[in-house]
């Protein structure tokens, strides 16, 4: 296929590399000596904790009114009882209990009224002698002689208000908080390390502190590195990435208790590295991530072995994700290199970094909840590296199922999607299919969605759950095909499953597909077709099977396909037969995939939705309709957030907003069953 021509002129082309830096640029690529060391996760720790100083950091006294969040250094003891006198609960009278012994509403007992009336601030100044009572407010101070209060429901005045008609017997204590029954003078009520939330907030201030000590905030400096890292609120060069990493980590410090310091960028330059970490050694720990792998651009480690007081301790970790974390001390500062890959930085940092956190803040290490699951599918693994898979739960009847986030360690999404993770033994190859597992949760419980979504993702499914979501409903969606979102709908996984998948016999989408107990909710058109780049005209004007013909005949137009097992996938086959482009072979598991990939020239065409290649400004060669639909197992259709969904679909505002995406919603949504 025609590509753009390369200009004649040598001041466009990028300059030659003088060979010798080439070659020390190829020997560094090459060099694999800081992997020979690799050591399992358990050593790592290990060493790295024994070259630290832990030891808490010192503390400091602050206001109590500052203290939220804060880390406190030392225990707590009253010194004075909570409440601080005996206090009645009710409304009513102080009585000795004895005197209303036998009192109903057909024989009252009959008491005199003291001339006083107790209020909350005001201590009483008259003792209740027998046959007497007090009227006492909730919160008033119990006079002397007193052992109960009586509610004023159950009692009747008399004689120009001078006499008490009880008409309800009460025991001792009855209706009365004594002093120290809350907190007692000397007991210890909140302990060093506890982190301070608006409940023990509560506690000081009821208490009368004005101050508390608490451990002062470790400052975390933080870097990122790499001369493809671009800072947000920029321009995006080509092969460049906005950086997330210093966000992501300063937000996780800042819930840790810790004070981020966030030293921003700098690109993979050893001059200028040296001296941003001369810098951040001012703090007590140092975070880069970056630059800790294989390439000759990595350099974030080499510049932090110079640091010889140890230095490296450790780089090269048995698991996965976060192979590459280096692990270093600086007169017993922790210094860390975190992976680049978003993924394996915030899990690297969660494992390793988040416990020496909570040890200079002198919080105690922390017990994640485990809870079992059993796999949707069959699992590989690799073998010698620890593996730390992370899931999404949902619930299928009294169970949970676990399914695999494979995002891949450079997805910025993969952790705030996952409710927890699956250890993977290092010596452990593959995890079959319903095989049941413990999984580690990344938050203190999982709350179960109102409405659970598994299937093929469409931009339509997004604005149907923006829609439920604004309604107060919560929702998860998991994104694995059309074909994975019909086989978790037969298991019972999901309440919903998008599906588009094409049967090749009867030429319709969907129906044919259906198990028993199964409904088909039909959804609305969206077109498929070939996207290019403008102006190609191995597309531009040709039919569909033009096209594919002169595509698959030339070696240098490559394709990017889709994934097995999705409908675009069934319709790509269908149409190609037994030809066999260049690129059939590489997988894209989502449309914007193979737009991205078709934008970037990495790929010269696919198959994907209209909206996308609009959305991508690429051209566009129609295929045909399809039909996305949503098949809900029956037993879930009574479920409020399912049927909210269904409703959705036949809203004209809902129909109108669908329509804007470049979709077509059935003229009038029906719902099938497959019984």
């Amino acid at each position: 296929m025609p590509h753009p021509p390369e200009s004649n002129d040598d001041a466009n082309r990028p300059a030659r590399p003088d060979s010798q830096d080439t070659s020390a640029e190829l020997a560094a690529a090459l060099d694999q000596s800081q992997f020979l060391d690799v050591v399992d996760p358990e050593t790592a720790s290990t060493r790295w904790h024994a070259a630290l100083d832990l030891e808490p950091l010192h503390s400091e006294r602050i206001a109590v009114s500052d203290a939220l969040q804060r880390v406190l250094a030392r225990d707590v003891t009253a010194a004075i009882d909570v409440t601080t006198f005996d206090r009645s609960n009710v409304d009513g009278f102080a009585v000795r209990a004895e005197d209303t012994v036998g009192a109903t509403e057909i024989a009252p007992v009959e008491l005199t009224l003291n001339p006083e009336i107790l209020v909350p601030g005001r201590p009483p100044t008259r003792r209740v002698m027998p046959g007497t009572a007090t009227p006492i407010a909730t919160g008033g101070m119990v006079p002397r002689g007193a052992d109960a209060s009586v509610m004023i429901e159950h009692t009747r005045t008399s004689g120009h208000n001078t006499q008490l008609e009880v008409r309800n017997s009460v025991v001792p204590g009855q209706s009365i908080t004594f002093a120290g029954t809350d907190i007692a003078r000397g007991e210890t009520v909140l302990r060093a390390g506890q982190p301070i939330s608006s409940r023990e907030i509560g506690v000081l201030a009821a208490l009368g502190q004005i101050e508390v000590a608490v451990r002062r905030r470790p400052r975390v400096a933080i870097i990122s590195t790499g001369s493809e890292i671009i800072a947000p609120g920029s321009s995006l060069p080509d092969a460049c990435v906005f950086d997330s990493n210093s966000a992501i980590l300063a937000a996780a410090v800042r819930e840790l208790g810790a004070e981020p310091c966030n030293l921003g960028v700098v690109a993979d330059d050893p001059a200028q590295l040296q001296q941003l970490l001369a810098t951040a050694l001012d703090c007590d720990l140092v975070i880069l991530s970056g630059g800790t792998s294989k390439g000759a651009g990595d350099i974030s480690y080499r510049v932090v072995a110079e640091h010889t007081d140890p230095g490296v301790i450790v780089h090269g970790v048995a698991l996965k994700p976060g192979k590459p974390l280096c692990l270093a001390a600086h007169h017993r500062k922790p210094v860390v290199v975190l992976p680049g890959f978003p993924t394996s930085a915030i899990f690297t940092f969660h494992e390793f970094v988040a416990p020496v956190i909570r040890r200079l803040l002198g919080r105690p290490d922390r017990r994640r909840q485990t809870l079992m699951a059993r796999l949707p599918h069959r699992i590989n693994s690799d073998r010698g590296r620890t593996e730390f898979l992370l899931v999404g739960l949902v619930r299928a009847g009294d169970d949970f199922v676990a399914y695999p986030l494979g995002k891949g360690s450079g997805s910025v999404t993969t952790f705030s999607l996952a409710d927890g993770f699956v250890t993977i033994d290092q010596h452990t190859e593959i995890l079959e299919a319903g095989q049941r597992v413990a999984v580690q949760l990344l938050g203190a419980t999982v709350e179960p969605a109102d409405l659970v979504f598994i299937g093929s993702h469409c931009v339509g499914l997004d604005v149907l759950i923006s829609e439920l979501l604004g309604m107060g409903f919560t929702a998860k969606a998991i994104h694995v095909g059309s074909t994975g979102g019909l086989s978790a709908a037969a298991r019972g996984e999901c309440d919903v499953a998008g599906v588009h998948l094409l049967d090749p016999e009867t030429n319709v989408y969907n129906r044919g597909f259906l198990d028993e107990g199964m409904l088909l909710v039909e959804g609305y058109l969206r077109r498929q077709g070939i996207v290019y780049r403008p102006h190609d005209a191995m597309f531009t004007g040709q039919t569909i099977e033009q096209a594919l013909d002169s595509a698959a005949a030339n070696d240098d137009c490559v394709m990017i396909n889709r994934n097995a097992g999705s409908g675009t996938r069934i319709l790509i086959d269908r149409l190609l037969r037994d030809r066999r482009p260049a690129g059939y072979s590489v997988q894209a598991r989502s449309h914007n995939a193979v737009a991205a990939a078709v934008k970037q020239q990495r790929a010269d065409w696919g198959v994907a939705i209209e909206s996308v290649a609009r959305e991508y400004e690429l051209e566009f060669l129609p295929i045909g309709p399809e039909q996305y639909d949503f098949v809900i197992p029956a037993a879930r259709r009574e479920k409020p957030a399912v049927q909210a969904f269904v409703e959705l679909l036949s809203d004209p505002g809902m129909r109108s907003r669908l329509s804007a995406c470049g979709l077509q919603p059935v003229a009038q949504p029906s719902t099938s069953e497959k019984s």
